[in-house]
């Protein structure tokens, strides 16, 4: 069972509880499931399972067995039924992580990305598109992050007003899962429109030939046909969650440098040369949510409702600022 945590100064806001012969156990958890990433679990009283806990999620399970430093925990599932929590000790203390397959098996190239500013680009925009599940941060990037509904891609790059770059963002079983299913081909097809576009993937090109539940010859002979048939938008296998985030903002930063200083890109944009252009025929930007307006418009000491419609002159400030800048 998964419970809200009561604890609202907890930075860990669930409570997980697995039974056991010799008595249940409780910890303190900040997911409901390691689909991303490894959580960390604290260790806790079954004294302080609430009387009446708000149940997130009550999960029937196959096996739920001590083995060693872990236990394996698998679910009465199809799709993520298999997880393992994993006793260990971190900078000289216990601890437990809860971790499942993908997140154990993924790569740990044991490097450490630069915080240089990519392109020199102080304080990089990049939309993130609303329908984004466990988007990426951009924590430790020189960038902040804008939720638009994007018309394709996962994150995206607006300059003066156009959608100029996107990346979609890929797991290898999301991948593997649209290639045989065929969306992958629309998704491209809608990210070769613009002038500059990527698929970014969370995982190493090999694991492609690992594969157990789909014959990998037919992924690489699809990743192969859809890399011909749109050779403008590449498919880049960046090993680890971290690197395909990185790698995702350099891409952007790049794409910004190349609308807005490059020689080619500043006669394209030129009305005088009076061409059509792939930048001339880029996608309009999403216009903001009222909630960013909103925030923008009280940082500029205008009169705003808490909720509600904005006003028309509300929306015409907004734009005549954007458009000066």
């Amino acid at each position: 069972m998964i419970a809200l945590n009561p604890d609202e100064n907890s930075r860990l806001p669930y409570l997980l509880r697995l039974p056991q012969p010799g008595g249940d156990l409780l910890f303190r958890t900040s997911g409901t499931w390691p689909r991303v990433k490894g959580l960390y679990c604290h260790p806790v009283s079954l004294d302080e399972w609430p009387t009446d806990a708000a149940i997130v999620e009550r999960l029937e399970l196959r096996s739920c067995q001590r083995r060693g430093a872990a236990i394996d925990v698998i679910l009465q599932r199809s799709r993520e039924n298999r997880s393992q929590l994993v006793f260990t000790t971190a900078r000289g203390r216990d601890a437990v992580f809860w971790q499942a397959p993908r997140t154990r098996k993924q790569a740990r190239p044991n490097v450490r990305t630069p915080t240089a500013r990519a392109q020199g680009i102080e304080g990089l925009q990049i939309l993130v598109d609303s329908h984004e599940r466990y988007a990426y941060q951009f924590g430790t990037q020189q960038a902040n992050t804008v939720q638009r509904a994007l018309p394709c891609g996962d994150y995206g790059l607006d300059v003066d007003g156009r959608l100029v770059a996107s990346v979609e963002r890929k797991s290898l079983a999301d991948l593997v899962s649209s290639l045989t299913s065929g969306k992958l081909r629309y998704q491209i097809a809608d990210l070769a429109a613009l002038p500059r576009a990527a698929v970014v993937v969370e995982d190493r090109y090999s694991q492609v030939f690992k594969l157990d539940w789909v014959r990998p010859a037919v992924v690489a002979d699809g990743l192969a046909e859809v890399q011909i048939r749109w050779p403008n938008v590449p498919i880049v296998f960046c090993e680890t969650r971290q690197l395909a985030e990185e790698w995702t903002y350099r891409f952007l930063a790049a794409a910004h440098t190349w609308a807005i200083t490059e020689t080619s890109a500043l006669q394209r944009i030129s009305a005088a040369s009076g061409n059509v252009t792939e930048l001339d025929l880029a996608a309009a930007a999403p216009e903001p949510s009222t909630a960013e307006v909103r925030a923008w418009a009280r940082t500029t000491g205008l009169s705003v409702p808490d909720r509600g419609k904005l006003r028309p002159d509300i929306w015409q400030a907004w734009h005549d600022a954007n458009d000066a800048r």
